[in-house]
């Protein structure tokens, strides 16, 4: 998608998340917005890489025999 052409989702967050994500974004100098975003982005690019958030996921739901 392009930069230029943003979609808008409304989105839901508990008042603890919020609170984590607006100190983060604080942080790192981005608004609360802008670090969802960059959270976002990075998350797909490791799925993309099959990175490790794959492969914990994975291991968090595999029974243990």
């Amino acid at each position: 998608m392009d930069n230029k052409q943003k979609k808008q989702v409304p989105l839901r967050l508990s008042s603890s998340l919020y609170n984590e994500l607006a100190a983060w974004a604080e942080e790192d100098f981005r608004s609360v917005n802008g670090q969802i975003e960059y959270l976002l982005t990075e998350c797909v690019r490791q799925r993309k890489k099959g990175g490790s958030a794959k492969k914990q996921d994975k291991a968090e739901h595999t029974p243990k025999t």
